[in-house]
């Protein structure tokens, strides 16, 4: 169904897509536009066809203007027709501790499903990986409309 945005699992991708993921997500990051928090971050998407969009944060002077690197990756990979996701990856220059995606950003990434991979960086370039279902369990979806 076309309305219908819950996929099956995707495979976690090969090492080189996962390194791949992890460099853009890494570019996209001395994009970032942070004079004010001077809190770079990047993103990378993999799509479920294999394209990567990346995103990085960038502020406004009305702070509420603002947006994060993860949600820039979703519109830009969504503004080109895809809505289907494998996994993403995300940068910062935290050095003691892994980036995580804000609250706002776990439930733009849950519109379109729960079970694809985030890959969360230290500055050092280690990482681990959560499903998205561990970053939001309990979560509102799509098809908790159709429920009423």
């Amino acid at each position: 169904m076309e309305g219908d945005r819950q996929h099956p699992a995707p495979a976690a991708p090969p090492e080189e897509h996962l390194q791949l993921l992890l460099r853009r997500s890494r570019e996209a990051k001395n994009c970032a536009y942070c004079p004010y928090s001077r809190f770079p971050v990047g993103a990378a998407l993999l799509t479920a066809s294999g394209e990567i969009f990346s995103g990085c944060n960038v502020e406004n002077a009305c702070y509420s203007l603002g947006v994060c690197a993860e949600r820039t990756a979703i519109q830009k990979a969504i503004s080109e027709g895809h809505t289907s996701f494998r996994a993403m990856a995300i940068t910062s220059d935290m050095g003691d501790t892994f980036i995580v995606p804000c609250g706002a950003c776990r439930q733009v990434m849950r519109e379109f499903g729960t079970d694809w991979d985030v890959y969360l960086t230290k500055a050092d370039g280690s990482y681990i990986v959560k499903r998205l279902e561990e970053l939001l369990p309990l979560s509102f979806g799509p098809e908790d409309l159709k429920k009423v």
